[in-house]
C-alpha cells in the first residue's frame, strides 16, 4: 500500500551474472525524507546531525533524488544497488551510455579517504563494464579524487545521464 501511494520506493538488488553470493532482498527507501524524520522522531536539524540513523537517511535522500531525476525525464526507475556476502557494495546502480555507473554514498560533510576507498571498492564487481565511479557525500564542493568522480549532495539534482 505504501509502494503503492508512492511513499516509498523498493530499490531491488542488481544481480545479473555478478556471481550467486548476492543480497537478494530490495532495499526500502521514503520517497520522502521529511516524513520518515518524523515518523522517527525528528524534529529539527540539530536533532537530526547526532542521530544514528542520519547516514540511512541521506542515503534514502540521494536515492529518492536519483528516483525523481528518472521520473522527470520520463525514464524509467532502473535503479539498483549491489551487495555480496562479504560486504562489496554499491548503494546504487545503474546503467549509463551502456556501462554500470555505481554510487557510494556518505553523509559526511567532509571526504575522507575511507570514502574515496569506498568509491573505488564499488566497482570492483563489474570491473570492465563500469564507469567512473560516483560519490555522493554531505559537503557542498563537486571534484575528482582518484578517480572517483565526487559529488556535493545538492549537484546530484544537476546530473545529467
Amino acid at each position: 500500500m505504501l509502494e503503492a501511494s508512492d511513499l516509498v520506493f523498493l530499490l531491488p538488488p542488481y544481480h545479473r551474472h555478478f556471481g550467486k553470493r548476492l543480497v537478494k532482498t530490495p532495499k526500502l527507501y521514503f520517497v520522502d525524507v521529511g516524513l520518515a524524520c518524523w515518523l522517527l522522531g525528528i524534529r529539527d536539524a540539530g536533532v537530526l546531525a547526532l542521530h544514528p540513523l542520519r547516514g540511512a537517511l541521506f542515503e534514502t535522500l540521494v536515492v529518492s533524488e536519483f528516483v525523481k531525476l528518472r521520473l522527470h525525464a520520463g525514464r524509467p526507475t532502473d535503479l539498483y544497488f549491489w551487495r555480496d556476502n562479504n560486504g562489496l557494495e554499491a548503494d546504487l546502480l545503474f546503467e549509463r551510455e551502456g556501462r554500470l555507473q555505481t554510487v557510494e554514498i556518505k553523509s559526511g560533510r567532509t571526504v575522507t579517504p575511507d570514502y574515496i576507498r569506498a568509491g573505488q571498492r564499488s566497482t570492483r564487481f563489474a570491473a570492465d563494464e563500469a564507469s567512473q565511479p560516483w560519490l555522493v557525500y554531505g559537503g557542498e564542493e563537486s571534484f575528482e579524487r582518484s578517480g572517483v568522480r565526487v559529488l556535493g549532495w545538492r549537484d546530484v539534482a544537476r546530473q545529467r545521464e
